[in-house]
């Protein structure tokens, strides 16, 4: 099963700069584990201490909100993709 991951610019430094990579996995948090030990590192950036998806990280799956799915456990099929977006917060008054 292949997967294509977009890979926000603050977390490149982890995929030598390529802006997506293949994974695989059944769910979410199993693509993460597969995307980490390909890419050293990156879970951690993406899912903290307690197995839950940081707070500043949003994942998209084929344009859907993995947060109003089924989170981490949300399933994956062959030729979907996830993209990753780091939350934005801020701006003028």
């Amino acid at each position: 099963m292949a997967i294509e991951v977009r890979i926000p610019t603050i977390l490149r430094t982890y995929t030598d700069g390529a802006k997506a990579v293949e994974g695989a996995g059944a769910t979410i948090d199993e693509l993460f584990k597969d995307l980490d030990a390909r890419h050293q590192g990156i879970r951690e950036r993406l899912v903290d201490e307690s197995g839950a998806l940081r707070r500043f990280v949003n994942v998209y799956l084929n344009d859907e909100d993995v947060r109003f799915l089924a989170g981490l456990g949300t399933e994956l099929a062959d030729g979907d993709n996830v993209t990753i977006l780091p939350a934005v917060a801020g701006g003028a008054r």
